[in-house]
């Protein structure tokens, strides 16, 4: 069996629905099969920074792209076709999803609807990620990505979180955007503690760069797949998946 007879999403579907995905869906195969992740079901969520500084990112559509490229990649793990979105800031900015067929521009719609952009805190946006999941398939494991680019003001918050996380089915894989000394946080907030901070290391961490849009499609795949497998062992020998 192929890994795309596997995926949640057949082929022929995304076709009908959204062709011009096709070649991002392609291109998260390789990836899903060599991480050994065909045929896991978890939903995706897709946590978008809205402070201030992520304003260049917003206007020249590297934050579109980088959900379209997520959207193609949730199709190979959920099949009800949505990424849930969480924006934030200062605070939570909103709550919404990119579906497939109706992603084209749906960022920057939102995104030009949630009025202005703030600072940095990332507790919030985690709280609302996991009381979502609670509600919606605590049975299941969920993929966050988590996109930055920069330190959150409430550095100690963000930590609690994370932690107080790891006791529940969801992985949190940090992408960070911008200048490498903005995202130093991310690493440190990666390299937490196991066991004494946390039950299992529930989060992984990759720093697109200045440019991410520029990192190929494949590299990106593999970058926010790396530590999932070891995480979803983890998860179940510790019985917080079964």
């Amino acid at each position: 069996m192929t890994p795309a007879s596997r995926a949640a999403i057949n082929l022929s579907k995304l076709q009908d629905r959204a062709p011009d995905l096709i070649s991002l869906y392609k291109t998260a195969e390789q990836p899903v099969h060599e991480h050994g992740l065909e045929g896991v079901r978890a939903p995706v969520y897709l946590v978008l920074d809205r402070s201030l500084s992520m304003r260049p990112f917003y206007r020249d559509g590297t934050v579109q792209h980088l959900a379209e490229r997520i959207l193609a990649l949730a199709a190979h793990f959920d099949d009800d076709g949505s990424v849930p979105l969480v924006f934030f800031s200062t605070d939570i900015d909103g709550t919404a999803d990119v579906s497939i067929g109706s992603h084209h521009g749906r960022i920057q719609q939102l995104h030009d609807e949630l009025g202005p952009m703030g600072g940095t805190n990332y507790h919030w946006a985690m709280d609302a990620v996991i009381d979502h999941h609670l509600d919606t398939s605590p049975h299941l494991p969920a993929l966050v990505i988590f996109q930055t680019d920069g330190g959150p003001s409430s550095q100690r918050a963000a930590e609690r979180f994370l932690c107080k996380a790891a006791h529940l089915p969801l992985f949190w894989q940090f992408v960070g955007f911008g200048e490498p000394g903005d995202v130093a946080f991310l690493r440190e907030l990666d390299d937490l503690a196991v066991p004494a901070q946390r039950c299992v290391d529930n989060s992984g961490f990759f720093y697109a760069g200045r440019t991410p849009s520029a990192v190929p499609d494949e590299q990106l795949y593999h970058q926010l797949l790396q530590d999932f497998p070891n995480w979803l062992s983890a998860a179940r020998a510790a019985r917080i998946l079964r």
